[in-house]
């Protein structure tokens, strides 16, 4: 049976550096709007057997919650996703998540200096430039207040934002 919004196209997942773009050809199901689909609450399957597959595997439920989820999974990111909704496509950007932070001036740069990065306080202070004193004081601030963890002790001390 051919649906008004079947077409003869694949989904494509483009992973990029900076985000994750999924283009799924067709506009929404019939009986659906955009605000539906962006509140959720309401499923409906648009190809009934990847959905059972899904369903079966429990990587889905049939509650209507998916975008809910992405968006909650992305509270704390300064970035958030975009949702495109066009009659022929729908277009979902997932940003990497940034978590939002309330730090300025020189503890944002020693957290910057960190990213993805295991770092000594040395390190951290040729990276940034700030006295050995300064860097220690403000990575044990943010220690503290759990934005980066450490690795080692004494001298084999390091820092670590993940």
């Amino acid at each position: 049976m051919h649906r008004k919004w079947d077409i003869d196209a694949h989904i494509t997942v483009s992973m990029l550096p900076d985000r994750i773009e999924i283009v799924s050809p067709g506009g929404l199901t019939k009986g659906m709007s955009k605000e539906g689909y962006l509140t959720g609450g309401i499923s409906i399957l648009r190809n009934r057997i990847v959905g059972s597959v899904f369903l079966r595997l429990r990587m889905i439920e049939r509650f209507g919650t998916g975008i809910r989820r992405i968006n909650e999974s992305y509270r704390n990111s300064e970035r958030k996703p975009v949702y495109d909704i066009q009659s022929d496509f729908i277009k979902v950007t997932l940003p990497v998540m940034e978590e939002k932070n309330n730090l300025v001036g020189d503890e944002r740069r020693v957290y910057s200096a960190l990213k993805g990065r295991l770092l000594s306080s040395s390190e951290i202070a040729e990276a940034t430039g700030f006295g050995k004193t300064k860097v220690v004081a403000i990575l044990n601030k943010l220690v503290a207040a759990g934005y980066i963890t450490t690795s080692g002790n004494g001298r084999g001390l390091r820092y670590l934002r993940e």
